[in-house]
């Protein structure tokens, strides 16, 4: 994999290693090799690494796939290394999980954490997951594309295993990555801002045995909303009992449809709330197909998920249309015009098997909801 070799590295700060800064009584959940899995996802015959009761918070960190892959030489402290990273500099969870974690052939690249038990959670409740804080946990990360599938695969020049280590540093008080513009450093850097997210948040599926990390689907998992950063509420219908959430694929930014195939890839380290909404009260006030979907920062936003780009889109906007008529007594017909007017649709990611894409609605355009158990618990989630 070809990348600008680095120079000395000075970090913009000190990297957050395993137990480090985590308050007494937190409940903690390291990503250590007994708490990850590599490239699947868990399924309902998963034991989980910690259970916490709806409302509790919870510490999780996450490790990032980039720097110890097969084609990056299985080996982060010799990888980072080789652009400048000190040893002390790099994560020991990292080399860890790289040591000991075993990855099956044909799984995806990502390192989940969890699975996480929610004490009474059961299918056909909705988990809701607030993402009170991402905190960086190393002052660098990767842009990569790889196995052919980014958007432009086939292309002369776009094949191949290629990326790029990229810096982070702070400008004016806000954190910046910068990645150059040739293999030499001689054409300056593109710097752009960091918004960070997790692309993996999910609920174990109902399998016996552990789906692939790489395609999303109504259980969550990599759907790769740059949306979710700190502030916003993911809803996950939960599959098997006690949910048993896990995260992954930490991000420090990325673009909508992420077209090369990943996005400035870093560890995170986040912290969540988690709650449930109970079944009844969904049946209660929303009338239509319940599938991941989010509040964020004054927005709700629904999901699409499917093969094919064209179906990914119509599966949104038909969930945008349920969602605006369960949640403010529209008729849904009415609501489909609101949508064409006023709100916006976008491919979340294009590379990952299947695609998404996702939809932007304005809390502001509408009134105070309508009066249903269902509408008060997501309504108040979009601040």
């Amino acid at each position: 994999m070809t990348t600008l070799i680095g120079q000395d590295f000075a970090p913009a700060f000190p990297v957050l290693q395993q137990d480090s800064a985590v308050a007494p009584g937190t409940v903690y959940v390291p990503a250590d090799s007994q708490q990850v899995l590599w490239g699947r996802l868990p399924c309902r015959t998963d034991t989980p690494v910690a259970t916490v009761p709806p409302g509790a918070t919870v510490v999780v960190d996450t490790v990032s796939h980039e720097g110890i892959l097969e084609d990056q030489g299985s080996d982060p402290v010799r990888y980072f290394g080789s652009h400048g990273v000190h040893r002390d500099d790099v994560l020991a969870d990292a080399v860890e999980v790289t040591a000991h974690t075993p990855r099956e052939p044909g799984a995806g690249p990502h390192i989940v954490t969890g699975p996480i038990a929610v004490a009474g959670a059961r299918p056909g409740d909705l988990l809701a997951v607030r993402i009170d804080a991402l905190t960086m946990r190393a002052p660098y990360g990767v842009v990569s594309t790889r196995h052919g599938r980014g958007v432009l695969a086939g292309r002369p020049g776009f094949d191949g295993d290629y990326g790029q280590f990229c810096r982070v540093h702070d400008r004016d008080g806000h954190w910046f990555g910068a990645l150059p513009l040739d293999s030499t450093g001689r054409a300056g850097s593109a710097e752009f801002p960091l918004a960070p997210f997790l692309g993996i948040m999910g609920v174990a599926t109902d399998t016996g045995t552990r789906v692939g990390s790489v395609p999303p689907g109504p259980h969550g998992g990599n759907i790769d909303i740059k949306l979710l950063t700190a502030g916003a509420t993911l809803f996950l219908p939960v599959q098997v009992p006690e949910a048993l959430l896990y995260i992954g694929d930490p991000h420090f930014a990325q673009g909508d449809g992420e077209v090369a195939l990943t996005a400035l890839e870093a560890p995170l380290r986040a912290t969540l709330t988690v709650d449930l909404i109970p079944a009844a009260d969904i049946a209660g006030g929303f009338g239509g197909g319940i599938g991941p979907f989010a509040a964020a920062h004054g927005l709700l936003i629904p999901t699409g998920i499917h093969p094919d780009l064209n179906t990914a889109l119509e599966l949104c906007v038909a969930h945008a249309v349920d969602l605006v008529a369960g949640l403010f007594e529209a008729d849904p017909r009415q609501a489909y015009l609101y949508l064409s007017a006023a709100a916006d649709f976008t491919i979340s990611q294009a590379v990952d098997q299947v695609r998404g894409v996702h939809g932007m609605i304005r809390r502001s355009d509408f009134g105070p909801g309508a009066d249903t158990a269902f509408a008060r618990r997501i309504l108040e989630r979009i601040r």
